[in-house]
């Protein structure tokens, strides 16, 4: 029953926050620990797409979540942006970039790299290519190395055209 509510509440969370329509089939993880602040929920839709979702309280920005994601045991395939603006971290590091060079006109994407990290993204929605080791991990300060395995779970995006 309370996967249900889950399943429900991120649904809507994906079509408010990010503008983008999921129908989940399951949720495999309700609000795991990611951090000391921030917590996770993965979940499978019914197009077979695996999703993360992370919240917290602290301020969370495209850097943490790729590392979060990472120490996850999981493949990112897209972070996506808030409110279905496509173009939402281009901006915000085309904005930082000519606040630090002001006079600087031709601007690459490799420039924008580092400035792209810095973009705000909380709650942030990622669309997952593959578990890496079998295993989706949570945050665990009791754990060596911080990290424990919460679920096994089997996983690779293959696509098609």
């Amino acid at each position: 029953m309370q996967t249900t509510y889950d399943g429900l509440a991120l649904e809507g969370l994906a079509r408010e926050k990010f503008g983008l329509v999921v129908d989940v089939k399951q949720v495999l993880l309700a609000d795991a620990p990611v951090s000391h602040t921030s917590t996770a929920s993965v979940f499978l839709t019914k197009n077979k797409q695996l999703y993360v979702f992370v919240t917290g309280q602290a301020r969370l920005n495209l850097g943490d979540i790729r590392k979060i994601i990472t120490r996850m045991g999981l493949k990112a395939e897209l972070f996506l942006p808030p409110r279905g603006e496509i173009d939402y971290f281009n901006e915000f590091a085309r904005e930082r970039f000519k606040e630090v060079y002001p006079g600087r006109s031709n601007v690459s994407d490799s420039d924008l790299a580092y400035y792209k990290t810095l973009t705000p993204y909380r709650p942030a929605l990622v669309q997952i290519a593959e578990v890496k080791d079998g295993h989706i991990y949570q945050f665990d300060t009791d754990s060596a190395d911080g990290w424990r395995s919460a679920l096994s779970f089997s996983y690779r995006r293959i696509k098609t055209s």
